[in-house]
């Protein structure tokens, strides 16, 4: 359906804020320790045998999040798909997903999703996103990882390219028969007002789906909901600046 060029320029392994290895530091018995001043004793897993004092700091768990992959992907509908994993989890309230289409040296970020994290936990935890219809061109992602306090940091950047060409199509729709939701695919070869109207066998408009300018370089996907027509065939016609195309689709409740 859609000639892609997609490039992963950023496969890698991160955190958020601290090193990814597991750490643990374990005191023999009848031992000792005093912490003084603003010194600590902190890993993943810290067992003291013996006793504790001081006004330090003893802390053990889970590091903050440790985002350790994050990578992207494409499907044959025409979307990116985000997949990022973590190894801990602390106060994890969840992903902002950002967005950046590349026009200039200078991008505008926008938030096109959220994903709810896990809160507290000491094991991985998986994550997707999917960007459905992303425009043509260059697009990095990045992460906003929030945390419950409020606070946040961004994840490093992946960077996608999508080549769609400009050209004039209008595909069938999927699925087809349907009952009572399909969608209707098309890219267009030129920037135009277009319509997108459907018609019954008798010639008679029943719905609009478009009615709009729109610009190529982009698959668009408009969806259908026959739940109030009758059952039976049914036309479908996209019109762009001089180009035209018709295709049949089956309505069967």
């Amino acid at each position: 359906m859609r000639k892609v060029i997609f490039i992963i320029l950023s496969l890698f392994f991160f955190n958020l804020l601290y090193a990814q290895s597991r750490s643990s530091i374990v005191f023999d018995a009848g031992t000792h320790i005093e912490v003084t001043g603003v010194a600590d004793i902190c890993a993943d897993s810290v067992r003291i045998n013996g006793t504790y004092s001081g006004n330090g700091t003893l802390c053990g768990g889970p590091l903050p999040v440790q985002l350790v992959t994050f990578l992207a992907s494409y499907n044959n509908n025409g979307d990116v798909i985000l997949n990022w994993r973590t190894e801990t989890e602390i106060n994890n309230f969840g992903f902002e997903i950002e967005r950046c289409v590349i026009l200039s040296p200078q991008c505008s970020w926008e938030t096109i999703g959220f994903v709810e994290g896990s809160g507290n936990s000491n094991s991985p935890k998986e994550y997707s996103f999917i960007d459905k219809n992303p425009p043509s061109g260059k697009i990095k992602y990045r992460l906003k990882q929030l945390n419950n306090d409020g606070s946040f940091s961004y994840s490093n950047e992946i960077e996608v390219e999508i080549y769609i060409p400009k050209e004039f199509v209008l595909y069938q729709n999927y699925p087809n028969p349907f009952n009572p939701v399909t969608t209707i695919s098309f890219t267009l070869a030129e920037d135009a007002f277009t319509t997108l109207k459907v018609y019954d066998i008798l010639g008679n408009e029943v719905m609009v789906l478009v009615n709009d300018k729109l610009k190529s370089g982009q698959l668009y996907k408009v969806e259908l909901n026959g739940d109030k027509l009758a059952s039976g065939l049914y036309f479908y016609r996209l019109e762009s600046g001089s180009n035209v195309a018709t295709k049949k689709l089956i309505l069967m409740k």
